[in-house]
């Protein structure tokens, strides 16, 4: 990397500084600060319930001696497997209060994957809820011995259940919450936790194999929380304590856990905390409860777009929009502004930076498909994907690098892939991109994704953004399949907009033919009903890409 100072600094907004100072501390610390900062304001509502900051304090006190109370603290593992709800945050601090590291599950993950992340991780002890499958699916995890104990937290504590919720079984291993922290002392000195422990374990690339925990530690995520914190506060985007923040992103996902649970309670705000994402409640908390802040994945942006009469809708309260967790269509950007008057800000970031990486100033040039400037304290380079210690000059498409503060030192038993992420000091985020003469960096794909067609490198997110662009399409994913004259080609899936007409690959041929090379035509198309989605609502291409190769084994089979 050259010396300071770095390209994209000329292109800070004023007021931002690269090397304003990064504060890390241990996350109990830093929710003990809020706590005695902001006591009496309400820190999250749910389904009609408030809880202030002093309310959330008590809760993860009695978690954390309970947690303590039945051997859970420094050196073990906690599974949380939760979706969005109070029990989140109390056993998240309260977990990280005992001393104990965390490993986040998903409720879409299926048996084997959750089995595995148990093992690997060394959880024994899970906390979930009655809401849903969640609880059917932990009992199964404890009869099949991957589990000593299950903790219970009831949804009836927060009013009534929005979905069915599944009886507890009368069983030692299986422990109500409210009995789980009754009669817990709460002890003269809580254990002493340091900003180098290890905070979360954040399980990620699954897509190319067996998911990798990424080591997080406390100063890893609030390093995260304070390069947000400068980058949004310095830009008015964002205001400690009369924000209003939506959440419908999952916790038990990096973008949310770091970006509106820790940065938000830093700042004092309020968290609008939603089970799951819809587009008429999101709108009501808008337009209602007046909220200031919403962050969405790209299909809920693609969902509000399309909404029919989004362009009446009172969405003046909001300061800042922004979108994450994958790469946004410039289409949908363009409309949702046209349509609204906000601009879609956001950046890049992955599990491994905290999520913290690159971000859009909220006044710049327009420069569409830009994941925007290296925020504060985080550097990024471009090398060469056959030499990562080889840096690229600018304008040149390499592998991106990064280094900072916020970045992971390795995966959890992962040894050798953990020296394969880094080189030369940096991580190597296995993205390929470039950066131009403004500093501002763009990402043409993820090097696992690139497509090598008759001899030309083909980036599928180019050729996603350009069939975008059709007025019939609404969602668009394209991968990488056997071709016997080219060796691979494009294939695109697409689902359409509500009450538009089906194409031909032809006609989308026709229409691309001004915005992607030939090299880069898709030769086969297939449109679905609906395009595969991940735990945090982001268009994945994992079982796209198993269905082709089952399709392939059929035929080879067959002929």
């Amino acid at each position: 990397m050259s010396e300071r100072p770095f390209a994209w600094e000329r292109s800070y907004p004023p007021g931002i500084s690269w090397d304003a100072p990064v504060r890390t501390s241990a996350i109990p610390d830093l929710f003990d600060k809020a706590v005695a900062d902001f006591g009496p304001r309400r820190m999250i509502e749910y389904r009609g319930v408030d809880l202030t900051y002093e309310a959330m304090r008590k809760m993860v006190d009695k978690a954390t001696a309970g947690f303590l109370r039945g051997g859970i603290g420094r050196g073990l593992t906690l599974a949380v497997y939760l979706p969005n709800t109070p029990y989140h945050p109390i056993a998240f601090f309260g977990g990280l209060k005992a001393g104990a590291r965390l490993v986040m599950l998903s409720p879409l993950d299926a048996e084997r994957e959750l089995a595995y992340k148990l093992k690997d991780s060394g959880a024994r002890t899970l906390v979930t809820t009655d809401l849903g499958h969640m609880l059917p699916m932990a009992t199964k995890l404890l009869d099949a011995g991957h589990l000593d104990r299950v903790i219970v937290g009831e949804d009836a504590a927060w009013g009534a259940p929005p979905i069915p919720v599944a009886p507890i079984p009368d069983s030692p291993n299986v422990i109500r919450w409210p009995d789980y922290v009754r009669g817990s002392q709460i002890p003269a000195d809580w254990p002493t936790v340091a900003p180098s422990d290890i905070a979360v374990l954040q399980y990620t690339g699954g897509t190319t194999g067996l998911p990798k925990g990424a080591i997080l530690t406390h100063a890893n995520l609030t390093a995260a929380t304070s390069i947000y914190e400068t980058w949004f506060n310095g830009q008015n985007l964002s205001k400690a304590g009369e924000d209003r923040v939506v959440c419908v992103l999952p916790l038990f996902h990096i973008y949310a856990l770091t970006t509106i649970l820790l940065r938000q309670i830093k700042s004092g705000n309020e968290i609008l905390l939603r089970l799951k994402f819809d587009v008429e409640t999101t709108l009501c908390d808008i337009e209602q409860l007046r909220a200031t802040v919403f962050l969405g994945v790209p299909t809920m942006w693609i969902a509000l777009a399309n909404t029919p009469g989004i362009e009446r809708r009172d969405l003046s309260s909001l300061r800042y929009c922004g979108s994450g967790g994958a790469p946004l269509p410039v289409e949908t950007a363009r409309r949702f502004a046209n349509q609204t008057g906000h601009r879609l800000l956001g950046g890049w970031g992955m599990t491994e930076t905290s999520p913290a990486g690159t971000n859009l100033p909220a006044v710049g040039p327009d420069k569409p498909g830009s994941i925007g400037l290296p925020m504060p304290g985080f550097e990024m380079g471009v090398v060469a994907l056959d030499e990562p210690t080889r840096e690229l000059s600018q304008g040149e498409t390499g592998e991106l690098r990064v280094k900072g503060p916020n970045v992971t030192s390795g995966y959890w038993n992962r040894p050798e892939e953990t020296k394969a992420a880094f080189a030369d000091g940096y991580f190597l985020t296995g993205d390929i991109g470039y950066m131009d003469e403004d500093g501002y960096f763009f990402i043409v794909d993820r090097k696992k994704d690139m497509i090598l067609s008759g001899g030309f490198n083909v980036y599928p997110q180019v050729v996603e953004q350009a069939i975008y662009e059709h007025p019939a399409v609404a969602e668009a994913l394209v991968i990488g399949v056997p071709d016997e004259y080219r060796g691979e080609a494009a294939k695109a899936f697409v689902a359409l907009r509500e009450g538009a007409d089906p194409f031909t690959l032809d006609e989308l041929r026709g229409f691309l033919a001004d915005k992607v090379g030939k090299h880069e035509m898709p030769q086969q198309l297939e449109i679905r009903d609906a395009l595969p989605r991940s735990a945090v609502g982001k268009l994945i291409k994992t079982s796209l890409r198993e269905d082709e190769r089952r399709k392939a084994a059929s035929d080879a089979g067959a002929s």
